[in-house]
């Protein structure tokens, strides 16, 4: 395996609240010590990184996955595969099963797996098949969205704590899973609104009214446009993003046309407050 070399890669910066471009860098080759350095600092400064024309395989993308954590098969099942890190993402159906998860309808904000006690640190996305329009990712920094509040808010917010559940009960551990509505990020120490219209079900101690409240407007807040960068996918992009201070939201397509996407994720680190 050949490796590639630490000068060609180069940052360049949406110009939205998050979200980079990295140039340079052959995904299907073992990167150098400097390099997996310098991904992980752009990340931690951008929290979504977007690697263009890429051509990897399976194995590819666990070992780039696998030099920010341990790669794990997701938590919920699909079908027998080669590679069983790798989960897919599709609305395609085979012999009228579906190959993958998620189909093509909206899936609005969320933190992956944020239902559970350890949830989701890292993701990584593959374009294998895209279709011709919709489909585009959005991501919402919540480290923006918390540092816009007056700061009497933000002191509120940091008493509060979530209740985060998945609509498909069995996906849920049996215990409610409670997260801080304020997360802090364990390596750069920046507080982040943690919560989302998909996965977070009610605010913990209050009432039904207050908790509806609370929680409607602070998604209004979130989805301003100062705070969301919208990412339009072509065939061969790969896209790693940071759970931990963000929330992503995939826009609807027709369900005729297709869309395979392969996925990885690193999780099982704790919420910090």
């Amino acid at each position: 395996m050949t490796t590639t070399t630490g000068a060609e890669l180069r940052v360049l910066p949406s110009g939205g609240a998050l979200g980079a471009e990295i140039r340079g860098l052959d995904l299907g080759r073992e990167l150098a010590p400097e390099q997996v350095k310098q991904v992980r600092a752009a990340l931690l400064a951008h929290c979504v990184l977007v690697f263009r024309d890429q051509r990897i395989s399976d194995e590819d993308q666990v070992r780039f996955t696998s030099y920010f954590g341990r790669p794990v098969e997701h938590v919920r099942k699909q079908r027998e595969r080669r590679v069983k890190e790798i989960f897919i993402i599709s609305n395609v159906k085979e012999n009228g099963e579906p190959i993958g998860a998620l189909g093509s309808e909206l899936i609005d904000f969320h933190s992956d797996l944020s239902y559970l006690p350890r949830p989701g640190t890292i993701s990584l996305l593959y374009a294998v098949e895209i279709p011709p329009a919709g489909g585009d990712t959005q991501w919402c920094d919540g480290r923006a969205a918390f540092d816009a509040l007056p700061p009497e808010r933000q002191a509120e917010l940091r008493k509060l704590r979530a209740v985060h559940r998945h609509h498909v009960d069995e996906q849920n551990p049996p215990e409610p899973t409670i997260h801080p509505v304020v997360r802090r990020h364990p390596e750069t120490g920046r507080p982040s609104l943690y919560v989302s219209p998909h996965l977070t079900h009610h605010i913990h101690g209050v009432s039904e009214e207050e908790s509806r409240a609370i929680l409607a407007g602070l998604y209004a807040h979130m989805d301003q446009p100062q705070f969301v960068w919208t990412h339009r996918w072509r065939v061969g992009d790969l896209v790693m993003w940071d759970n931990r201070p963000t929330s992503h939201r995939r826009l609807p397509f027709p369900d005729d046309q297709r869309r395979i996407m392969n996925r990885t994720q690193i999780f099982g680190e704790e919420v910090v407050e």
